[in-house]
């Protein structure tokens, strides 16, 4: 084992050059099948949103077969090492030509029926889609970092991970910065396919500079095999960054929007935090590692605490400690790294770590908790073991001492913090003002500074912070029972507040629904962005007079239930919901009490509504409602050309389409007009603002009603409300199922400010 980096200058001598050709080549063939790899993983769940929905949590079931195949990859170049060098060579060559067989790269022809589990259909689609391709390229990065080891054995390998990763982080943000915004999913596919044939040639050129006969034998592994302790301290290294990694992607996917842009942004971060860590320069790694305990404490504490006036500076922070962390633990990694002929058995480790960190992030916390307590767990175990070092020398001689005064100084901070949490959670007699939260974590801040380069007594205070800033709020409400409920799609929290008489539900951060708890006439008062006055509630009053009163309505997304209180005797309900636990809510009568109060016998339909409303007749509904919220956020697939062909298909010819645009972080009015022009629609826009007259509930909101038939459109607006005809103030092209970007809808995070 090394605890320096290996020498990375080649020998002098007269083949010297051909020793920088052959690092340079290797170099290049690592970058471009890094880049492959991980510039296919937003084109393929790109090209899977028409099929499999746009729930968040599908980008995370992705994510899972992802690390499974390149765990896969990486046990096969570990297996690889049990021969020589140019037989690896030879059998790897011939893996690629197979797998070449699955050109051009896309997903098979398989549609899941309406109700399929993502759970299980994601792996599956993606597995058989993609499987052979990406187990053949991940094996790329420590394939030939050992061939590389064995050609050159004065230089460290090591570093060509730094350039993986560097070819890694360059592919996910040339996909939807690039390729995304600027190539259609058929040209993306043909441009990856020429990508791998040349990569192809790189790994044969690669294999042409491996050693022949005795040097090729004697590059098997000679060097001490590292132990079982060892190898599980890769594992447990390598599994939090990478289940803090897909925490963060939950946490930015749910509250803002289920696309490949923001997704990729927490998997680059990780990705590039190995490079950081791996690079040859160790300052910038040794610096990082110093102050991520201290990132740890300040910026953990706030994301646990739930504070969301400040999306988008939430979403940095979030990022920040997510690199900070991975970097300090990677970091640790290479420290702790193997002679470079064993380096197969580190990459294992490795990826096995990360295997398991997404299997208890994406499968395991959502089954187990009702709270997204896999964050403050991970946070943690980050603390605990990311390397201590004190920031101050002056700080490190107050530990120093015997056992007995380290446990004595121990019980101490323990002590403190206990009285902290407890005068910030309490503050008993007003002791601290009414800005005690604040003074409480300024007490923990500088007991952190005091702590951070021992271990037991941070963990103590980082853990005081978690419980204080979040934590008790969270716990209290899963000791309270049925108030909370986790699904595959999020946490859904159902609130009372006595003061206004409601109860509220919400998806995140993300209100969808709210009901008023007095008698049978105010439960069934319509509310939040579904008000009479707003551009749903306007529409949902004129269905007798635009289609008599055997009106037939469809409705993406249930929610509470809410809109159920506009039907009218004679007519025919459908509502079409992704997520068996929100049916189970808005069922039960103890929660809400719209459908039961309203709507007894609602229909609704279980799955992704774009495929239930394909299977359904032409020309049966007569007002479709889309209001499916990914959080805070209509999901793509539902605003394509396609999706409004299939909209259009289901509707009557005078039908009417209901569009809900609010959103805080999108501006998706230029998205549907861009869609729909073009396409025989006529649209109105109607943006509503709460009146002296409304209820205390009734919130902004912005809703698009489209037709093919104008005379629809006109009655609906000459009736009530202030509709606009629909324009675009930004170049936005038309979303399809082969091309989508929200680059140019993206509101500026200054509107927050």
């Amino acid at each position: 084992m090394t605890t320096e980096p290996v020498g990375d200058v080649a020998a002098a001598g007269p083949d010297l050059s051909s020793r920088t050709s052959a690092r340079s080549l290797f170099v290049v063939a690592i970058l471009t099948g890094s880049f492959l790899l991980f510039l296919v993983q937003p084109m393929i769940a790109r090209m899977a949103l028409p099929r499999l929905g746009g729930a968040p949590a599908v980008w995370n079931s992705a994510m899972l077969v992802y690390q499974a195949l390149l765990l896969g990859g990486y046990a096969y170049a570990h297996w690889l090492g049990r021969v020589s060098v140019k037989r690896q060579a030879m059998i790897h060559l011939g893996v690629l030509a197979v797998a070449a067989l699955w050109l051009p790269i896309g997903l098979i022809q398989a549609n899941p029926p309406p109700d399929a589990e993502p759970a299980i259909w994601v792996p599956w689609l993606l597995g058989a889609s993609i499987g052979p391709l990406f187990f053949a390229v991940s094996a790329q990065a420590p394939l030939l970092q050992r061939w590389f080891a064995a050609s050159a054995p004065a230089q460290n390998p090591y570093a060509l991970y730094a350039a993986s990763n560097v070819g890694s982080f360059g592919g996910l943000i040339a996909y939807p910065l690039v390729v995304e915004p600027s190539m259609a999913l058929s040209s993306q596919s043909l441009l990856w396919s020429a990508g791998y044939a040349l990569l192809c040639v790189l790994v044969a050129l690669c294999a042409w500079k491996l050693p022949r006969g005795a040097a090729a034998v004697a590059a098997l592994p000679t060097s001490a095999k590292p132990g079982a302790r060892r190898f599980a301290h890769w594992v447990v290294l390598a599994f939090v960054p990478s289940g803090l990694m897909l925490a963060t992607s939950t946490y930015l996917t749910t509250d803002i929007v289920a696309v490949p842009l923001l997704w990729v942004l927490p998997l680059g971060l990780y990705l590039l935090s190995f490079t950081v860590a791996f690079a040859t320069g160790r300052r910038l790694a040794d610096m990082l590692t110093v102050v991520a305990p201290l990132a740890v404490l300040m910026f953990g504490g706030t994301m646990i605490g739930g504070s969301h006036d400040y999306p988008f500076l939430n979403a940095l922070l979030a990022l920040l400690l997510l690199f900070m962390v991975a970097v300090a633990l990677h970091t640790q990694m290479y420290r702790l790294r193997p002679e470079p002929d064993r380096l197969t058995s580190f990459y294992l480790a490795m990826s096995i770590g990360g295997a398991l960190g997404g299997v208890f992030a994406g499968l395991i916390a959502p089954v187990i908790f009702d709270w997204t307590y896999e964050y403050p767990i991970l946070i943690l175990a980050a603390g605990m073991l990311a390397p201590r070092a004190f920031l101050v020398p002056v700080i490190g001689r107050l530990w120093e001492g015997d056992r007995a005064a380290l446990w004595i100084r121990t019980a101490a901070v323990v002590a403190l913090v206990a009285i902290i949490v407890n005068v910030g959670l309490f503050n008993p007699g007003n002791l601290l003002g009414p800005r005690h939260e604040n003074i409480g974590f300024l007490a923990l801040s500088i007991l952190g500074l005091v702590t951070i380069g021992t271990r037991i007594p941070f963990v103590v205070v980082l853990a005081g912070a978690l419980f204080l800033f979040g934590g008790y709020r969270a716990l209290q409400l899963s000791i309270e029972g049925d108030v909370r409920t986790r699904s595959y799609f999020g946490v859904y929290t159902i609130r009372d507040y006595p003061a206004e008489g409601i109860r509220t539900l919400a998806h995140g951060t993300t209100l969808h629904g709210t009901q008023f708890l007095g008698d049978a006439a105010m439960r069934r008062t319509p509310t939040s962005y579904y008000m009479p006055g707003s551009g749903v509630g306007l529409a949902m009053q004129a269905l007798g007079a635009l289609y008599g009163p055997g009106a037939r309505v469809g409705a993406v997304g249930l929610g509470t239930g809410t809109l159920a209180c506009y039907a009218k005797p004679g007519q025919a309900w459908r509502f079409y919901e992704i997520d068996p636990t929100v049916i189970r809510m808005a069922r039960d009568s103890q929660k809400f009490t719209f459908l039961s109060d309203c709507l007894p016998q609602a229909d609704i339909v279980l799955g992704d509504a774009r495929l239930s409303l394909a299977a359904q007749r032409p020309g049966s509904l007569d007002l479709l409602v889309l209001d499916a919220f990914s959080s805070d956020a209509v999901p793509m697939h539902l605003m394509t050309r396609e999706a409004f062909a299939t909209y259009s298909r289901v509707l009557a010819p005078k039908g009417l389409l209901l569009v809900h645009i609010s959103n805080r972080f999108l501006d998706l009015e230029p998205v549907v007009f861009a869609t729909v022009k073009g396409g025989g629609w006529f649209g109105a826009k109607l943006s509503y603002s709460p009146g002296a007259a409304d209820n205390s509930e009734a919130t902004q909101s912005d809703w698009i009603a489209l037709s093919r038939d104008p005379g629809t459109l006109a009655a609906l607006a000459a009736r009530a409300g202030d509709w606009e005809e629909i324009r675009s103030n930004r170049k936005v092209e038309p979303w399809t199922d082969d091309y989508a970007s929200i680059v140019p809808v993206i509101r500026s995070p200054l509107d927050e400010f």
